[in-house]
């Protein structure tokens, strides 16, 4: 198989476009179609369910990501919810759910499941571990201000782009699935 020219990711924000085009190699189209995603604390179900959806309604090979913040003290919650949790608290909502609990650890998460035009499933994860702030720092986008990855004394949103690449759990799992990529010829 000969590597495709361009690949189709369920997403509409050119951020996220432009990352995977910039580590994958190859133009990357955004795919607006929208579609009821489950509820799940899992997210490789809830990725898997979004990839398979989408698959189904075009039937050309495509990859979805979901991404995932749990923290620790909070026996892993967000989660799978960090959209929602966004939605109806935002980052001071979030800090004030901690303001009590001095051990702030965390996980992100980002889950990608690629379809390919036969429609079979192939899984990549990129975890990053790190600690929720005491308080919003920076920029960025969703919980950046307030997510600091082991190993940096900044949140992703002071980091630049490259710095916050360095850490990313969206990198990383991008960076899997171009290995599996150029090992598979897809």
């Amino acid at each position: 198989m000969i590597i495709k020219e361009t690949m189709y990711f369920a997403t509409t924000n050119q951020g996220k476009l432009k990352e995977a085009s910039t580590i994958l190699g190859v133009e990357v189209v955004g795919i607006p179609l929208e579609i009821d995603e489950i509820q799940s604390l899992d997210p490789i179900e809830v990725a898997t369910k979004k990839a398979r959806s989408y698959w189904s309604s075009l039937k050309k090979s495509l990859f979805v990501e979901d991404v995932a913040l749990f923290i620790d003290s909070i026996n892993g919650l967000p989660g799978t919810y960090i959209d929602a949790f966004m939605k109806a608290l935002g980052n001071e909502g979030i800090l004030e759910v901690l303001k009590s609990d001095e051990q702030r650890d965390a996980t992100a998460q980002t889950t990608i499941v690629y379809v390919d035009v036969k429609g079979n499933n192939h899984l990549f994860v990129g975890r990053t571990i790190g600690s929720i702030a005491l308080k919003p720092r920076g920029g960025g986008f969703g919980w950046d201000p307030i997510f600091i990855p082991k190993g940096s004394k900044k949140t992703f949103g002071e980091m630049t782009m490259g710095e916050k690449n360095k850490y990313s759990m969206r990198s990383k799992a991008l960076k899997e699935f171009k290995k599996w990529l150029d090992k598979t010829g897809y």
